[in-house]
């Protein structure tokens, strides 16, 4: 096989051998890559003309031949669907490489994925000598450079010629399809290219918005000159970059980034310009016909005519006659000869052998099975045949004797392991058709897999089976007067061939005994097949061309059939070519592997002579690139007397067996028929002889005339069956007796497929007999020669074009294959996303191929694609060698590949996902619509047409209660007045972590701890009244008394969670932060904590000396202070609530002592809290609802607080239910991270916990504090699991808090005896809301389980006293009902504004003294941040007030505007989260417009580039947005607050900033 930089020069015999020789020693391991290299220059160095400048022994660029695996050289597929040599064309090869000259040679033209270490493939060959650098694309240039004349092609075919010259020399002018971007051609390859020409990035201010269309960049992209001598950036000096903050940055993932937005500012492929409505939400792009598209302008067809199918008169009536007749009157001619691994004959069955065998087989069968009256089998049953390989005698015995005992043989191939790829879809197969017996040989019998008793064990998905020996040896005789039944054929069931499906899916097609016998005949017509002719067949026994010609039609003729098994030819290629000398065969059936197989292998052997051979059959000549190896073979052999003619493509397919063959003929003057088709021309089905675009084209050799006895015709592939033009490639269809009849056991797939009546344009059907569709693709040309271009189960529909599997793997592998991938394990299937097909590549890497160099394969593997084919690939994948799953014969299972890609458990070790590229059909980027303004007339509570959303709780003035604490303004007099009234009453129980009582505090208590403190703050702190003080304390009683005695003292006291022992390098800086911003005088803590804070680990976070003073109350002075403070005025600051938002902002708001005491009453009636209830509350006592729970509510109503810190349920997570069945709790109070600690650490062990006697019965309100959306999976999934402790299923509720208002919503749920009583509340209600309304800001209520649907729970009912409406945050004007707007809130317990140093006043008045722009414009409202909407519900309150609901959607600053829409970071989370099992945890956020999602892989780190496809897949089907990174990170990578919310803009400046350690960081193009 002449090399291709040799292709213009002529090399000596031997010197070719030697080179063939050199070839086989690398692929065999023999000899290193290096010693390769040296031995083929020193042999070539005299023959090639010097390019000036190139070293004599600079090695060339080569083509290695086939290495697969280091285990064996020729481990290769031999099932119908093998996909491996045939691509090979030099030609095409070519074109692809000149297609990528025009994308110059630049690195790396796509950000690289990062990787961790422990993730890139270790080498698995250490002795492995890489292969030599030197012989890289430099030289390779520069001898291609100098043999450009022109070189003689190996194809031998004029036109070919004609055009490679001009492919070589380099054609740039070619059409505007593949140069200029505005006819939608080479979309990536000129964004790929071009990404790293520009090495200047501009800095933004404004992030350049990459998703929509770029249209005002100009189309045609301007390369600078000489750009190819500019070097690309390396990933390590990333340029200064901003954040959308304006905040610099500088890191490597950053300039990634940068890097992928400039790819992605390329002009897209132009936008399409109508759309369909999905659903009119969205409207989704659909896809426009090109107004310049070829059509078809032919004549319609006419259907093609076989010759007639001579009946001679010595043809059996049937086969089994013919068995008959052969094994009685030449009982000693050879029928088949089997050949062991050597190739030295092992067996020769003769005509008498077979058939008395096949005869002593039907009587067992019939006979020796079940009992006399109830026979096993009977005539017309189906049975199974499972044979090895390399034993067609014994198979060919077992098919024989079914047809004698008129039983029907399904053959299959042999289970190998009980869960071989496939073989799951065979067992279904063998029960559809009630298969109960399996004939299989000695020898495979006991290699079947065993069970321990040494039993068959029953294969997943298999019926259960009798397996049944058929030698000879274990069969009893048949009597003397038993003689089988031979019968004329009939149409009765003579076999079941198995076929599978593009979706994996296993088919029996059925053959009758007529259509058998008389396709042998037409095969004997067709290929002149006489007596005793010898034959030597290759190919899988036990179906197809194998089948047809070496076990069925040999035995119709007494041919003599040698049997090569697949075994013997992954030792030796040669041995079918060595068996046609040895026994003059005249004909030989083979696939174009095994043509490929011998060229390799050929070693100058003198005493080949193939002038035996009258016809050559190539089995899979209907594969369009199967014609390179036809020509190549023809070129090597026939100096060893091979005849042109000989070569014979067929045409098969289950449905239609022989579809065409090209006839043996005398006249060596004939050529072939063969055509260069336009590959353009053939994604719209239509023929059109290669045009200007040199690259783009098909060669196609004819397979021959229609079938004698047949008629054949082309309709289109999909719709009615309509007659082709004569230009138009369509699905070929036969009618004929010799073809499959059904699908066993399915009539309406049966119908489809073998009763189709070809339509004419006027509408007539062509005949009244059915037609058989193919399955394959092509057309009838001139002079009635059928040509096929390609499969139906190949077919891939991308954008309204049709695209074929197998030319895209043949372009794939044009692309230097043979350094980073196996040529004959690659996979090419399509996914549907979004509406359309996307095509997915995936090949097996080699062991010893780097990442930069797989890398760099892939992306040149997307410019070939996108050059040849002008489509893009959605996602290139490349796995590990060998973990493809694979067909019995060894070719690639690709179902089973496709099926492992969609649930993510292909494992691959590289992925380079374009969806970018190839996803055009998004929707519109959404407009804004003008709001309506004032001017829209309001009537009453009406803004046009709807009634205003507005809310509010109970009125606190018209509430009658008799509440004591009342007639007190500040919560100091209240504990007061507690500790002289009621000074024993228990307050504060606190918990450890056994569930123990470790302290509690009566109100006198408290006071006196109170008095204390207040001394110590005045005397050793020497603080004045309004000093601020801030409490550093552990969740606790210590806390609450250093709270009262700030207030005794007249001191502003400010909560800080203190710093965590384990992690003082992280969470010190924050206390220190917060003690700074709020301008604490002096900092209140624990002895424990304030040795914490002097040790060394803290002095190296933050200096020692810039504590405030630090007082210790483990040591209180014994004195009572001479007087408490009172404060002179309601409306003084009272305490300071400092938090963190999600989006790392750290906001303390100002609290007065008026709005802290209406606060504290607004909580005690809506939760109906007195002196005689108890409450459990486990929350972080720090801020927002979780600190007045903790602290003040007590004091305020005079209930017992169990206390119950969140962090001792990381030792004991039972500890918070416990407790509440303990104390017999009604009400409690928790976080969403305590709710997710029980649900997680508890999940199994409800029955141990019901055993302890845990009890849930009596809670009537379990709320949830949180200040977001309500998690609604996550309180299900807790009430679904504590319901049999007898939680209730209405117990469980959430409140809504902010930093504007602690509470704005709390919903205890009155149970049990109340509810009759009538001071039940309304249940928390959930709605189902379309997700796509939600991004337009509108709220569109759907069922339940209807698509695209969110569930939203109401976030607790409004508190007395609040009141609440729903404003458009851009123009402040009251919304509608069905609005999504901001949530503004007016109350008594509004916080008073911000506490900052600056005096930012005009942040502050926004946020707390906000008026609507009309309507009421008097009321001052408070801003909360969160979007949400109201609904008015069918419940009623207890006093029969219709009930209204809020709901909360998200908060503003966290919602993220994409593509014009409004997406809330949760709902991509949660749809990424449901995508893989392996996916704990998500966070998403937007980065200079690009989303980036960030998982958490709870697996093996192999399994982190599985997620990348799926978690893409995911969102552009259900959010229709495109993710521009994919992180995936360890578990605990996510930051997480102690309300258990994500802290996703601290993880997004982790991301910038490189600190995440992300196991694989992939870049989606």
């Amino acid at each position: 096989m002449a090399d291709r930089s040799l292709e213009s020069v002529s090399l000596p015999l031997e010197v070719r051998a030697r080179l063939a020789e050199l070839e086989l020693e690398l692929s065999e391991g023999d000899i290193t890559q290096k010693g390769y290299e040296k031995k083929r220059s020193k042999l070539i160095g005299a023959y090639l003309p010097q390019p000036p400048g190139v070293d004599q022994a600079l090695p060339q660029e080569r083509r290695t031949p086939v290495t697969p695996s280091s285990s064996s050289r020729y481990h290769r597929r031999r099932s119908s669907g093998s996909r491996d040599e045939r691509y090979r064309s030099d030609v095409h090869t070519e074109a692809v490489q000149a297609a990528l000259a025009k994308h110059k040679e630049r690195k790396m033209a796509v950000p690289m994925p990062s990787k961790r270490r422990s993730l890139v493939v270790q080498t698995s060959m250490d002795a492995y000598t890489p292969p030599d650098t030197s012989s890289g694309s430099e030289d390779e240039g520069s001898v291609q450079g100098d043999s450009q004349g022109t070189p003689t092609s190996s194809q031998g075919s004029i036109n070919m010629e004609h055009w490679i010259s001009q492919a070589i020399h380099g054609s740039t002018t070619s059409t505007t399809s593949s140069s200029s971007t505005q006819s939608g051609g080479s979309g990536a390859a000129h964004r790929l290219a071009d990404v790293m020409a520009q090495t200047h990035i501009e800095n933004h201010s404004a992030p350049p918005d990459v998703t929509t269309y770029t249209s005002e960049h100009s189309i045609q992209v301007e390369r600078p000159q000489g750009s190819t001598a500019r070097v690309a950036p390396k990933y390590g000096n990333a340029e200064l970059m901003e954040t959308g903050d304006g905040v610099p940055v500088s890191s490597r993932v950053s300039a990634k980034i940068q890097q992928l937005v400039n790819t992605l500012k390329r002009p897209k492929r132009p936008p399409l310009r109508e759309f369909f409505v999905d659903d009119f939400e969205e409207l989704l792009e659909v896809q426009q016909p090109d107004p310049n598209q070829p059509k078809p302008e032919g004549a319609q067809m006419l259907a093609m005519r076989g010759e007639q199918l001579g009946v001679v008169t010595n043809w059996p009536p049937s086969l089994e006659a013919a068995l008959q007749r052969w094994g009685t009157i030449s009982p000693k001619a050879p029928c088949l000869t089997t050949m062991d691994t050597n190739g030295k004959p092992l067996y020769i069955l003769t005509y008498g052998k077979l058939w008395t065998r096949s005869m002593k087989v039907a009587y067992n069968i019939l006979h020796k099975l079940g009992t006399k009256q109830e026979p096993m089998v009977r005539p017309g049953d189906r049975v199974t045949l499972v044979f090895p390989n390399n034993d067609p005698a014994a198979f060919m015995v077992a098919f024989y004797g079914c047809l004698l005992a008129e039983v029907v043989p399904v053959p299959i191939e042999v289970p190998l392991t009980r869960k071989d790829a496939g073989s799951q879809q065979i067992g279904f197969l063998l029960g559809s058709c009630g298969v109960t017996v399996a004939l299989t040989s000695d020898a495979c019998h006991k290699g079947l897999p065993k069970s321990p008793t040494g039993e068959i064990p029953q294969f997943k998905g298999w019926p259960k089976l009798l397996w049944f020996v058929t030698e000879s040896k274990h069969l009893s005789k048949p009597p003397r007067d038993w003689f089988p039944h031979i019968k004329d054929a009939n149409n009765d069931t003579a076999y079941i061939e198995y076929k599978t499906c593009k979706d994996g899916s296993v088919l029996g097609v059925t053959v009758t005994r007529i259509a058998l016998l008389t396709h042998c005949q037409a095969l004997t017509q067709a290929c002149g097949y006489t007596e005793a002719e010898t034959i030597v067949n290759v190919l899988d026994f036990k179906k197809d061309v194998g089948l047809w010609h070496g076990i069925l039609t040999s035995v119709m003729n007494m041919m003599h059939v040698i049997s090569i098994p697949y075994s013997l030819m992954k030792v030796n290629p040669l041995s079918w070519i060595q068996k046609v000398c040895q026994y003059k065969a005249k004909v030989a059936c083979v696939k174009s592997r095994d043509m490929h197989w011998a060229l390799v292998a050929h070693r100058d052997q003198r005493d080949i002579n193939l002038s035996s051979l009258r016809m050559l059959i190539v089995a899979d000549g209907a594969n369009p690139w199967s014609i390179s190896s036809c020509d190549a073979f023809l070129n090597v052999f026939q100096s060893k007397g091979l005849r042109q003619e000989v070569i014979c493509p067929c045409a098969s397919s289950p449905e239609a067996l022989t579809v065409a063959i090209r006839r043996p003929t005398d006249d060596s003057n004939q050529p072939p028929g063969r055509g260069v088709l336009s590959m353009h021309g053939l994604t719209y089905g239509v023929i059109r002889v290669d045009s200007e675009e040199k690259l783009s084209v098909l060669t196609v050799q004819d397979v021959g005339l229609v079938m004698p006895g047949a008629i054949m015709c082309s309709v289109k592939p999909d719709g009615i069956p309509q007659l082709c033009k004569t230009d138009e490639i369509g699905e070929l269809c036969v009618c004929a007796i010799a073809t499959g009849t059904s699908y066993y056991g399915l009539s309406g797939m049966t119908k489809n497929t073998f009763e189709v009546f070809p339509m004419t344009s006027s509408g007539g059907p062509i005949t009244e007999y059915p037609f058989i569709r193919t399955g394959l693709l092509g057309f009838i040309g001139p002079g009635g020669l059928v040509f096929v271009i390609g499969k139906m189960d190949g077919l891939m529909v991308v954008s309204g074009r049709r695209h074929n599997a197998d030319d895209i793997v043949a372009t794939a592998l044009a692309v230097e294959p043979m350094k980073f991938v196996y040529r004959g394990r690659i996979a090419v299937f399509s996914v549907s996303v979004l509406h359309d097909e996307r095509i997915v590549i995936v090949a097996e890497q080699r062991p010893d191929s780097t990442e930069e160099d797989s890398f760099q394969w892939m992306s040149r593997v997307l410019q070939a694609i996108d050059s040849i084919h002008q489509v893009g690939v959605y996602c290139l994948a490349l796995v590990p060698a060998n973990t493809l799953p694979k067909t019995p014969l060894g070719g690639i299972h690709l179902s089973e590949t496709k099926q492992l890609f969609l649930e993510g458990s292909l494992h691959p070790c590289n992925v380079l996902m374009c969806p970018h590229t190839c996803v055009t059909n998004l929707p519109k980027p959404r407009q804004k619509q003008p709001e309506i303004g004032p001017a829209s007339v309001m009537v009453g509570n009406l803004v046009s047409g709807k009634r205003i959303a507005q809310a509010s709780g109970r009125d606190l003035g018209q509430i009658e209660d008799n509440d004591q604490a009342r007639k007190f303004l500040f919560l100091s007099e209240v504990l007061q007045w507690r500790a002289q009234t009621t000074p024993d009453h228990v307050l504060y129980t606190l918990l450890n972590c056994r569930g123990t009582i470790a302290n509690s505090l009566t109100c006198v208590q408290l006071h006196k701890r109170a008095e204390k403190i207040a001394v110590m703050l005045m005397e050793r702190g020497h603080l004045q009244d309004g000093d601020h003080v801030a409490l550093v304390y552990p969740p606790g009683i210590d806390l609450i008394a250093a709270f009262y005695g700030c207030l005794y003292a007249g001191c502003v006291p400010i909560t800080v969670r203190p710093p965590h022992p384990q992690n003082i390098a992280t969470t010190l800086p924050t206390v220190k932060m917060i003690v700074e911003v709020s301008r604490s005088a002096c900092l209140m803590t624990t002895q424990l904590i304030c040795k914490l804070l002097r040790s060394r680990e803290a002095a190296a976070a933050v200096d020692i000396r810039t504590w405030p003073p630090v007082l210790d109350t483990d040591d209180l002075p014994k004195k009572r202070p001479a007087q408490i403070y009172k404060p002179s005025n309601p409306e003084t600051l009272a305490y300071l609530d400092f938090s963190v938002s999600t989006t790392g902002m750290l906001a303390g708001v100002k609290m007065s002592h008026a709005a802290t005491s209406a606060f504290c009453r607004s909580i005690k009636l809506q939760c109906e809290l007195y002196p005689s209830r108890e409450v459990a509350i486990c929350l972080d006592p720090y801020c927002g609802l979780g600190f007045v729970l903790w602290c003040l509510c007590s004091v305020y109503s005079g209930h017992q607080s169990i206390l119950i810190p969140p962090s001792e349920l990381e030792t004991n997570p039972a500890l918070w239910l416990l407790a509440v069945s303990q104390y017999k709790v009604r009400d409690t109070f928790c976080s969403y991270s305590v709710m997710e600690l029980c649900t997680k650490g508890l999940g199994s062990q409800t029955e141990s916990l019901k055993a302890r006697g845990l009890d849930l019965s009596r809670v009537r309100t379990c709320v949830v504090v949180a200040e977001e959306r309500p998690r609604i999976a996550l309180t299900q999934s807790f009430s679904k699991l504590f319901k049999d402790l007898g939680l209730h299923p209405r117990a469980v509720s959430t409140s809504l808090g902010c930093r504007v208002n602690l509470a704005i919503c709390l919903q205890p749920h009155r149970l049990g005896k109340l509810a009759e009583q009538g001071t039940s509340g309304p249940d928390p209600t959930t709605v189902y809301v379309d997700m796509r309304a939600l991004r337009h800001d509108r709220v569109r209520l759907v069922e339940r389980g209807s698509p695209h649907s969110l569930p939203l729970m109401e976030s607790g009912k409004i508190l007395p006293g609040v009141r609440i409406i729903i404003a458009n945050p851009e123009t402040k004007g009251p919304l509608g009902d069905s609005h999504l707007g901001e949530i503004w809130v007016h109350s008594t317990h509004n916080a008073s504004g911000y506490f900052t140093i600056y005096g930012d006043e005009s942040l502050q008045s926004d946020h707390f003294n906000s008026r609507l722009s009309f309507g009421d414009t008097q009321t001052i409202w408070a801003r909360t941040g969160y979007l949400g909407f109201l609904r008015r519900t069918e419940l009623t309150d207890a006093n029969g007030e219709r009930h209204d609901a809020l709901y909360v959607v998200g908060a503003l600053d966290e919602a993220m505007e994409l593509r014009g829409m409004r997406y809330h970071p949760i709902d991509i989370e949660t749809s990424v989260i449901r995508a893989h099992k392996s996916i704990t945890e998500c966070a998403v956020f937007t980065w200079t417009n690009l989303l980036v999602v960030v998982v958490e892989l709870d697996g093996s780190e192999q399994e982190a580039l599985d997620l990348v496809p799926l978690v893409t897949n995911v969102v552009l089907e259900e959010h229709y947005l495109i993710v521009g990174v994919v992180v995936v990170v360890d578990i605990g990578v996510i930051p997480i607050n102690s309300r258990g919310e994500k802290q996703r803009m601290h993880l997004r400046d982790g991301f910038l900033a490189d600190q995440l350690d992300p196991i694989y960081v992939a870049y989606n193009m």
